[in-house]
């Protein structure tokens, strides 16, 4: 959840499902204004730049879009409005066109948009700024980041709980902190399951110590979904958390076609209500509380609050920032008793009784 700097990342950062239409490279991408608020004397213009995968990815842009939605259902003044980007080169445009529409609030949603956030809002000193997934470039730049490997954590737990087969598995999309703190998180809370059970479950798919694993390249990809997982399969995981957007239906999908030899967890939104189709092999979800975090952010900035750039947001289990969602159709398959060890050692990380780490955790 770290900025990411220094290099330009080729592959396309989608969390998959519907990519909506922007236009040629260089151009402003188009804008769909899906609601509006009331009087425009009033108003609180909130404008929000995808990452690719538009609104409709069932990953992050939708949890950010939703934010924006819940705040103009709570704030009479906010109207809300969207640009798709269909690659990185739609970033800059997309937010410079709010900066010309005078937004009151610019959100660059992901960490992949930090460098271009920071250029923008660096010539334009007036406007309000914030990212997703990133920390502050600026003193108009309201960051919001995530302690996600504190919910993988749990994740990881439970999956070392309930593997039948002793082993599980993760991967990823792109080899960036924003999926490999999820990734920490798992791996810990499996060692920490077989540390205090005394088991020896094994992690496939990613080494937390020398930080290497395994990485789909697309965040869109679901063959490459499904190749991944019925490898990790083929090595003996009974349980498989993708952290790979769209990708990660593949996964989804080799799961449904096993009849209940394997299981997933997902992430960032609660899989039962974003891709409720495979609501019955959703283990549990680490969920990324995007929505509250957009959502408070922009009643306040509708309030007449500042937006300080420190301390910014950031998302844990104490305040609910993070979780892992209800088991859902796996409610009755998971022990009464894991379930109490999973909820006591969520109280135990948010008191800092357990501490959990990732070097991709937000500073």
């Amino acid at each position: 959840m770290r900025p990411v700097r220094g290099k330009r990342i080729v592959a396309i950062l989608a969390a998959g499902g519907l990519t909506l239409a922007a236009a040629a490279c260089g151009d402003a991408p188009e804008e769909t204004t899906p609601g509006s608020g009331t009087s425009a004397a009033a108003a609180y213009k909130a404008c929000m730049v995808t990452d690719t995968g538009g609104i409709d990815d069932k990953s992050f842009n939708a949890s950010a879009w939703a934010g924006l939605e819940a705040a103009k259902a709570e704030k009479s003044n906010v109207e809300t409005k969207v640009t798709a980007s269909s690659s990185e080169a739609d970033y800059e445009p997309g937010l410079r066109g709010f900066v010309s529409q005078k937004c009151n609030f610019i959100l660059a949603v992901g960490g992949l948009m930090g460098d271009v956030t920071k250029k923008v809002a660096g010539e334009n000193a007036d406007s309000q700024f914030a990212i997703v997934d990133s920390g502050s470039t600026g003193a108009n730049v309201y960051p919001m980041q995530f302690a996600t490997h504190q919910a993988a954590f749990l994740a990881g737990y439970l999956a070392a709980g309930y593997s039948k087969s002793g082993k599980v598995a993760t991967y990823g999309g792109l080899k960036i902190p924003p999926v490999t703190i999820f990734m920490d998180g798992f791996a810990d809370g499996v060692a920490y399951h077989n540390t205090q059970k005394g088991t020896k479950v094994q992690v496939i798919g990613w080494d937390k110590k020398a930080q290497n694993g395994t990485f789909a390249e697309s965040f869109i990809d679901q063959n490459k979904g499904k190749t991944i997982t019925q490898t990790l399969v083929s090595q003996g995981a009974d349980i498989v958390m993708p952290v790979a957007g769209g990708t990660g239906l593949g996964t989804a999908q080799v799961a449904k076609d096993s009849g209940g030899k394997l299981s997933v967890i997902w992430v960032d939104q609660d899989g039962c209500k974003s891709a409720e189709q495979y609501c019955d092999v959703f283990l549990t979800t680490v969920v990324k509380n995007i929505t509250d975090a957009v959502k408070q952010a922009v009643v306040k900035g509708a309030g007449g609050e500042a937006l300080a750039a420190s301390p910014g947001y950031l998302g844990t289990l104490e305040n609910n920032g993070v979780s892992i969602a209800p088991y859902n159709q796996f409610d009755s398959k998971v022990d009464a008793a894991l379930k109490a060890e999973v909820d006591k050692l969520k109280e135990d990380i948010a008191k800092g009784t357990v501490k959990v780490e990732s070097a991709s955790a937000p500073a």
